[in-house]
């Protein structure tokens, strides 16, 4: 059987290298965490995580070069939204089919303009010859021992969702041009997939509050799965509460839109977990910055996740999410 991404790294890279009494957290979560001394009086741990973007497969090779460059940090930035960290600062490494001084000054001031939008200066990085791709590793910090993991969902715990998802697969429809909606309809599912907004408050503010935490990059379902696998335990998800998007419903069915909230990817909110006791907690902290955050499950005993459809049947889905190299 074909390998895929996740079990590729479980059986290749998760034991590289001898363990260090620095590193707090490794390999298996959104970024990892390493012990990082004192800052500005408060003992700190250093959040780090790095993503690759590759023409084709992440984003249109002809697509904008500012907006290239404006997907290519928020989303790194999210993982760090995932962990409750705060950015600090990234590193770039740009592959180049060739030099086009154009095409890297719109790059450039797209690049400079979401790394002001998030306070995040680039310090260094790499440049190289080859198919366009992006790689940037983003660098947080977060007090000690209150990062958010994928590691701490319990069963009776409440699943939450920040805004909404299956607007960046609806944009994805409309980028391949199999999709056509009008123009301010468009113009806010495009905005949604180029410059997807990573979740930073929500992660902060979380801390302390969440029992676990992901961004939904590959898919709700997908990623949801992740915490369940970490934290050793299975999730019940009912369709019916997920909210939908109103733009992506004038383009699709509600069938359709309900299937790409699930799985679509690419929007960057968080899924998190939290024990029922602080939801009236979750709601003032989700209320204070302005983001809702939606009960739509629940966390169980055993493996895997069942999605339950609006009339209480089971749902049957081709694809919980994308997943690289995947069959």
């Amino acid at each position: 059987m074909p390998l895929d991404e996740f079990d590729l790294i479980d059986r290749f890279f998760r034991h590289c290298g001898p363990e260090s009494c620095n590193v707090v957290l490794g390999i298996g979560d959104d970024g990892a965490i390493l012990q990082a001394g004192h800052t500005g009086g408060n003992t700190e741990e250093l959040v780090v995580a790095t993503d690759t973007l590759v023409a084709g497969t992440h984003f249109p090779e002809h697509g904008d070069p500012a907006e290239i460059a404006q997907r290519a940090l928020r989303v790194n930035l999210s993982d760090l939204a995932a962990m409750g960290a705060q950015p600090t600062a990234f590193l770039l490494a740009l592959t180049l089919p060739e030099a086009d001084e154009q095409w890297l000054s719109g790059f450039a001031q797209g690049l400079s303009q979401a790394a002001q939008t998030f306070t995040c200066p680039l310090i260094g990085g790499d440049t190289t010859k080859g198919p366009l791709c992006i790689s940037i590793t983003t660098l947080g910090s977060v007090p000690r021992g209150q990062a958010l993991t994928r590691s701490g969902a319990r069963p009776g715990d409440i699943v939450y969702i920040t805004g909404i998802t299956g607007e960046a697969r609806a944009a994805l429809d409309i980028l391949q041009g199999k999709s056509r909606a009008e123009t301010n309809t468009e113009n806010h599912l495009l905005a949604r997939y180029w410059r997807p907004e990573p979740r930073i408050a929500a992660g902060t503010h979380l801390r302390g509050l969440a029992s676990a935490a992901i961004d939904v990059s590959d898919g709700l379902l997908a990623d949801l799965q992740h915490i369940a696998d970490n934290s050793g335990v299975g999730a019940i998800i009912e369709a019916g509460k997920l909210p939908l998007s109103k733009p992506v419903q004038t383009l699709t069915s509600h069938q359709w839109a309900l299937q790409w909230a699930l799985t679509g990817g690419d929007d960057y909110e968080l899924c998190f977990t939290a024990a029922p006791g602080l939801s009236s907690r979750i709601d003032a902290c989700m209320q204070s910055i302005g983001l809702p955050a939606t009960a739509i499950g629940a966390i169980t005993h055993g493996q895997g996740i069942v999605c339950i459809a609006e009339n209480g049947d089971a749902m049957a889905l081709e694809t919980p999410g994308y997943r690289h190299f995947g069959v």
